[in-house]
């Protein structure tokens, strides 16, 4: 990917590639810059572009949260889109700057994202936007249809880790769980606070975003808020799944230390009585009859058949 790319959008959606600028060459046509920040000279640039040094600090910020921020006439906008570039993690999201004015963008970003590609080839093909709002719109749109394959993909995942509770908690992998429940957190954090950057700007009373452009940002609103809720459903049943195989673990922990409390006291009075028998001191009863070992050990036999089924008659026993 080059550096920087420019393309002249006419009336009809076509575009055409030309030099790298900021502002269309003639009036009534939309012209888009992207720029590639991870390629050598794009810094370089874009602060050679004439462009305010507050948006060039913007459009190269290295840390950035969707957010909307209305600058003279026009408007700073950063959005997240789904990583789905080979070799990195899908929830490590993607940001994209945008500076936009009534009849230019620029577009910056540090990695490749797909919908920005997706735009960008369909200007190409004869079938892109026409206006600034209704590029923002497409864009917007682009990046929710990327990112709900992923999301559906988590769906299907906590389902069938759910399915696997009603087979018994200990058939779920805790591993798998926790991967679902980081996934949803990551992608929501940057998900949700995207809803208000676009509403934000869906609402900002700018000139050059006409009605059709505020109707379609109001569907990329929507898509997004969707995506969020869902986002926040397999959290949640991610969540009460780990709360069941918490409480299963501690109904099993429980009932395994009934058992050994109860046979502790099955053999304690039992302990207690061989152990009188067995001091060395005189008058021990039945020291000289050859039956008292017998009957010692019946009534130990009796003590304890009594104790275990005075335990099982209370459930104490009882799985």
């Amino acid at each position: 990917m080059q550096a920087v790319q420019s393309i002249e959008i006419d009336e009809t959606g076509q575009g055409h590639a030309t030099a790298p600028g900021i502002a269309p060459a003639q009036g009534g046509v939309l012209f888009w810059t992207r720029v590639a920040l991870s390629q050598e000279g794009a810094g370089d640039w874009l602060h050679q572009s004439g462009l305010d040094p507050l948006v060039v600090s913007a459009l190269t910020a290295q840390d950035t949260r969707p957010r909307c921020t209305v600058h003279g006439d026009g408007a700073l906008l950063n959005l997240r889109g789904v990583n789905l570039n080979p070799g990195d993690e899908v929830e490590d999201m993607v940001s994209v700057r945008l500076w936009i004015t009534g009849d230019a963008v620029v577009s910056a970003q540090l990695r490749r994202l797909m919908a920005v590609g997706d735009v960008w080839d369909s200007a190409m093909r004869g079938q892109g936007p026409v206006r600034t709002g209704d590029l923002v719109a497409r864009l917007a749109l682009r990046l929710a249809d990327r990112a709900e394959p992923v999301i559906a993909g988590l769906n299907e995942r906590i389902d069938d880790i759910e399915d696997q509770v009603d087979q018994g908690p200990w058939a779920v992998s805790r591993a798998d769980l926790a991967d679902v429940r980081r996934m949803a957190i990551k992608l929501r954090r940057h998900i949700a606070p995207q809803r208000d950057a676009l509403s934000t700007f869906e609402i900002e009373d700018l000139p050059w975003i006409t009605h059709a452009d505020r109707s379609r940002l109001r569907e990329a609103v929507e898509r997004v808020t969707r995506l969020s809720e869902e986002l926040d459903a397999i959290r949640d049943r991610a969540q009460v799944v780990q709360d069941q195989i918490m409480e299963h673990r501690s109904e099993v922990m429980n009932h395994q230390m009934l058992i050994l409390s109860v046979v502790a006291a099955i053999f304690l009075p039992l302990g207690l009585l061989t152990g009188l028998l067995g001091i060395n001191v005189g008058g021990i009863p039945g020291e000289n009859d050859p039956r008292a070992f017998w009957i010692v050990t019946a009534g130990i036999v009796g003590i304890g058949l009594a104790l275990y089924w005075i335990f099982r008659a209370r459930g104490w026993l009882r799985r």
